[in-house]
């Protein structure tokens, strides 16, 4: 099973917050990529000071400032940007980084945050979305020396000279949702990962399977794509850590465990088998406790070694 860490920064965390987590989770060698939110806006009864942070001017920072994790976004919004000027941004970010990016696109749906910086939340997002994923691939496949035209019902674009090129062949993307139809047609469409947020082990294999069935129909192999989970996480050593990190965060512990990874480090490794039996790869370990690094190591050292 791949460890991920997910962050949500909107909660309250500045450039050098999110640094040391991503530094510490590069330092403990278990943890395969530092990936974050992109919002806004603060989401409950948190401050979310010191403010936003830009998703893709963070991952550019440490694209510099780390020298072996993977970074990308669960997800990037797609109403916060123009395809073009996204299919540069992760370029560039990609080249910075020598070529560790990982892209996740969705929809976006978080009326407020719009509002609150004046950005348009249009009605019709996920053909946005389909159009958005076709412009940014279609830049990066765009053979060098050629150009690249599209015309859609929200975009259009007239001999784009594709450029920059990322420094990987191909940038993985993620589509991820919980969407009977027309989200598994899209991950068959162009995702190279298929992600799953804040789902039960008991619901994750449906989901995985008509991700597979529209894989399929569409002509590639069901194994072409990684499944994978976003899930909080909640660990400690003993009942009495599990319980401070829950109350840090403004969870109750039996609502975590019931719907997240929260527990003792027995307990976690035993709810993530489970998900391995739904089909899952990867977990995204969503960490909001930014501050507490300790909570990193301990899933490293004690959760880790007891998944095979």
């Amino acid at each position: 099973m791949d460890l991920r860490v997910f962050t949500e920064p909107q909660q309250g965390a500045s450039y050098d917050t999110l640094l040391a987590v991503a530094r510490a989770a590069e330092e403990l060698g278990v943890f395969s990529a530092f990936f974050r939110s992109d919002h806004y806006l603060k989401m409950g009864d948190v401050d979310g000071l010191p403010g936003p942070t830009d998703a893709w001017i963070t991952l550019a920072g440490l694209a510099r400032d780390t020298s072996t994790i993977r970074l990308g976004t669960l997800m990037t919004a797609a109403t916060f940007r123009l395809p073009g000027v996204t299919a540069i941004q992760v370029a560039q970010v990609d080249a910075m980084s020598g070529g560790r990016v990982e892209f996740g696109l969705g929809a976006g749906w978080y009326g407020a945050e719009h509002a609150a910086y004046g950005i348009p939340f249009p009605k019709e997002k996920f053909g946005r979305l389909e159009e958005q994923l076709a412009v940014i691939t279609g830049l990066w496949n765009t053979k060098l020396g050629d150009t690249f035209d599209f015309a859609g019902e929200y975009y259009t674009l007239t001999d784009s000279p594709a450029l920059p090129k990322p420094a990987q062949d191909r940038i993985p993307v993620l589509v991820g949702g919980t969407g009977a139809k027309r989200t598994p047609a899209l991950a068959a469409r162009f995702a190279d990962e298929f992600n799953l947020p804040f789902v039960s082990a008991e619901d994750t294999a449906g989901h995985f399977a008509r991700v597979r069935a529209a894989v399929e129909q569409a002509g590639r192999s069901g194994d072409d794509l990684v499944y994978s989970n976003a899930l909080v996480a909640c660990v400690g050593r003993d009942d009495a850590e599990v319980a401070r990190r829950a109350a840090a965060i403004g969870r109750d512990v039996d609502e975590l465990k019931a719907n997240g990874l929260a527990g003792t480090p027995a307990e976690v490794a035993e709810k993530i088998g489970r998900y391995a039996e739904a089909g899952s790869r990867r977990i995204y370990l969503q960490i909001l406790d930014l501050q507490d690094l300790d909570h990193l190591e301990v899933i490293a050292s004690e959760v880790a070694p007891q998944l095979s």
